[in-house]
């Protein structure tokens, strides 16, 4: 699959139409980004209009995927959990402190509410700030963190 899509020098992505309409300020949205990340993907206008589709990112050329690449990085922020070192308190609000592929760091669990199961042991959990952490299968974490995300499961 072949899309005309280019950085400008502003930095924003242009996509050109079959129709040879040029739209600037693209963004590339994940159909499922947890379950398939690399399985259907729009294209967006600024203004919301879906602009193309891609069924599967490996069909597109080197230059092109990495300009997605490139784009759904900033975009998407999702630090992985790798370990659950402690819990303020086994009922919620709690505050935990977590190791991430992206370093220590602290986040406040408001509800039990916003840790999500998702296929095949993943979790998503959302802290108080809004920020989305994953567990890519809880039953691979340590002993100690599988004991305290149980309580919260």
């Amino acid at each position: 699959m072949k899309l005309n899509l280019s950085r400008n020098a502003f930095g924003k992505l242009v996509f050109v139409g079959a129709d040879g309409a040029e739209h600037v300020g693209v963004t590339p949205v994940r159909a499922f980004p947890i379950a398939a990340p690399d399985k259907g993907l729009s294209l967006v206008s600024a203004d919301g209009h879906e602009l193309a589709w891609v069924d599967r990112l490996d069909d597109l050329p080197l230059d092109t995927r990495s300009l997605i690449d490139e784009e759904l990085a900033i975009r998407e922020f999702t630090p992985a959990i790798t370990r659950i070192l402690d819990v303020s308190t086994f009922s919620t609000p709690s505050t935990w402190s977590v190791s991430t592929d992206r370093g220590d760091t602290q986040m406040v669990l408001k509800s039990e509410d916003d840790i999500r199961r998702l296929a095949e042991g993943q979790l998503l959990i959302a802290s108080s700030s809004g920020l989305q952490y994953r567990i890519a299968d809880w039953r691979h974490l340590d002993r100690h963190s599988k004991k305290l995300l149980e309580r919260f499961l």
